[in-house]
């Protein structure tokens, strides 16, 4: 009689379907100039802030799954920054993966069209999360007044944080966990601001005019002083 090894029968009930956790929701983005912009220049600053610290992650418009198995558990923040864990590049953030650890400040752009998620469902996914900090900002001014505003967590609820008004008319907020300050200038855009420099964070596009405009001022500089040189000369030989 031939032999053959036993056959397991496995019923559907033991096979685990693979549990897809999407990247993208298949929707357009529907960005207003401001809110691109201002999501743009956070990370982009935030990023190149902390980008000697190899143990913070900064990143915006990213899905983040926070119950393994539940997909329908997502949240997208605009900006947030993450502190103890690996900085690299992810497609998705899944809290499981990450030692259970979820953003600890986060900004959203706020508008009109997103107000109610802003103050009502995000809200209380960030603190259910236990993001320590939470910011919005309104740069067209629609409807948040003033138009930043911070939140600190504090036994599971959101408290606001203490705006300073300076000479010059700019708004300011702490924040604790980054180390910055959150500044809203006297025209309504917003800038980090780090108090230890004394300078306002640049983005990348910042930093290049930046650069130009300096070169621009020395070569104007050094052909001011050849124009006088030369005229020098011309007296001398005179």
């Amino acid at each position: 009689m031939e032999l053959r090894e036993p056959t397991m029968i496995i019923s559907h009930s033991q096979v685990s379907p693979q549990i897809e956790y999407p990247e993208e929701d298949g929707k357009p983005m529907a960005e207003s100039d401001p809110a691109r912009d201002y999501l743009i220049y956070t990370v982009e600053t935030l990023d190149i802030h902390f980008q000697n610290r190899q143990d913070i992650y900064v990143s915006g418009n990213l899905f983040i799954y926070y119950e393994e198995g539940k997909p329908e558990c997502v949240v997208s923040p605009d900006a947030f920054v993450v502190l103890g864990v690996e900085k690299r590049k992810r497609r998705s953030y899944k809290t499981w993966e990450e030692n259970d650890k979820a953003p600890n400040f986060v900004l959203e752009i706020t508008s009109r069209s997103t107000r109610s998620q802003d103050q009502g469902a995000k809200k209380g996914i960030y603190a259910f999360l236990g993001v320590s900090e939470y910011f919005q900002y309104d740069p067209t001014g629609d409807y948040l007044r003033p138009r930043l505003q911070g939140l600190r967590l504090r036994d599971g609820n959101y408290f606001p944080l203490e705006l300073t008004a300076l000479p010059d008319g700019t708004q300011t907020i702490w924040s604790e966990v980054l180390g910055l300050e959150l500044r809203l200038l006297p025209g309504g855009e917003l800038r980090f601001y780090n108090p230890a420099t004394g300078e306002l964070l640049l983005s990348h596009r910042e930093e290049a005019q930046a650069r130009q405009e300096e070169a621009q001022a020395r070569q104007a500089a050094e052909a001011r002083i050849a124009e006088l040189e030369a005229r020098l000369r011309s007296l001398e030989q005179q």
